[in-house]
């Protein structure tokens, strides 16, 4: 077993801070002192940290409501419980190790809100269980909670080998539909061994025309991509029945006029954000959680297999990411 890594001083911590908004190689590994909990928080020894668009987002000054630099970066965040706040009913106790959509996740330690975290699966270590909150619950809100997916119905699925992307995959297949995943040729091997039933071009010059040919109309789209899709994702929904849920701009924010939707596209546009539905909707957000826990009994979601990385390596893990170059999940381990 790896041991954590002593911090350089008592009292002090090594983290990821953002420094400006102009992306993530404005981001240094330093050391900052060790936050306490709030009444209403966890403070975790973090074990691991899953790396986002939503992160490179941040960096750019793209994310809705997000930090102002400097700031400790990261969003996805995996440890064992070391204090508990004084607010907090019914608490992990000590020593359990617990996952959820925090902040600042990209250090050794995090003081994380203890709404929406969960506990680590039985037999998981903490890289194993990264994924399970955002990329998993993401994909799964968005074809079921959301999207309404059903048995033989064609889903398309943008951004498909990423970590939301191959998660939708085996979501969609396991619930009976006919998945259309598109990405760069260079993941497409990817995407055949996970079980998609065509693999497209992401990167056609005539994306809409490319999927009607070979796949006509379909039920479901899972948009995250925004400017380079979003009227592709449109198009190639069915009139009024199909569904188009957008959760992710990677290449910019798209847009549709109402003229658009009037006299054109007439498919239905839907959002979603897991954190918001944690917050806004937390029965549903629990049913989402419990729904996920059965995959996990089942066998149909299986302990991940991120790439793992150092704390100082995240910056230029973030700039491949935003590049479009990564393939799967990728972590953080601060005792690296």
């Amino acid at each position: 077993m790896i041991e954590p890594r002593t911090p350089a001083l008592p009292g002090m911590m090594r983290a990821l801070v953002q420094r400006s908004l102009h992306g993530p190689g404005d981001m240094v590994l330093t050391d900052i002192p060790r936050p306490d909990p709030g009444p209403n928080e966890y403070l975790i020894r973090v074990g691991a940290a899953g790396l986002n668009f939503a992160d490179v987002s941040q960096t750019r000054g793209t994310y809705g409501g997000g930090p102002r630099p400097p700031y400790v970066a990261g969003f996805e965040v995996v440890g064992e419980v070391i204090d508990v706040g004084s607010r907090i009913a019914d608490p992990f106790p000590i020593g359990s190790h617990i996952i959820g959509n925090g902040r600042r996740a990209f250090a050794e330690y995090s003081a994380v809100p203890a709404a929406g975290f969960v506990a680590v699966p039985d037999g998981w270590s903490d890289a194993e269980s990264l994924g399970m909150i955002l990329n998993w619950a993401t994909a799964l809100a968005a074809l079921r909670t959301v999207g309404e997916v059903r048995a033989g119905e064609t889903v398309l699925i943008h951004a498909a080998a990423g970590g939301v992307g191959q998660a939708a995959v085996r979501l969609a297949r396991h619930y009976g539909a006919r998945v259309i995943a598109a990405a760069a040729q260079a993941k497409h091997d990817v995407l055949s061994a996970l079980g998609a039933d065509e693999v497209i071009d992401a990167r056609h010059p005539e994306l809409a025309r490319s999927i009607l040919d070979r796949t006509g109309r379909v039920d479901l789209v899972l948009e995250s991509v925004g400017k380079d899709t979003l009227g592709a994702s449109m198009a190639v929904a069915k009139p009024f029945s199909g569904r188009v849920v957008i959760f992710g701009s990677s290449s910019g924010p798209g847009s549709v006029s109402t003229a658009d939707l009037i006299f054109e596209h007439h498919a239905q546009l839907r959002s979603l954000h897991i954190g918001a539905l944690a917050a806004a909707h937390p029965a549903g957000y629990d049913a989402l959680i419990a729904e996920l826990s059965a995959l996990i009994e089942r066998g149909v979601y299986p302990p991940g297999r991120p790439q793992m990385h150092s704390l100082g390596d995240g910056p230029a893990v973030l700039e491949r990411l935003e590049a479009g170059v990564t393939t799967g999940k990728h972590g953080l381990d601060p005792r690296l």
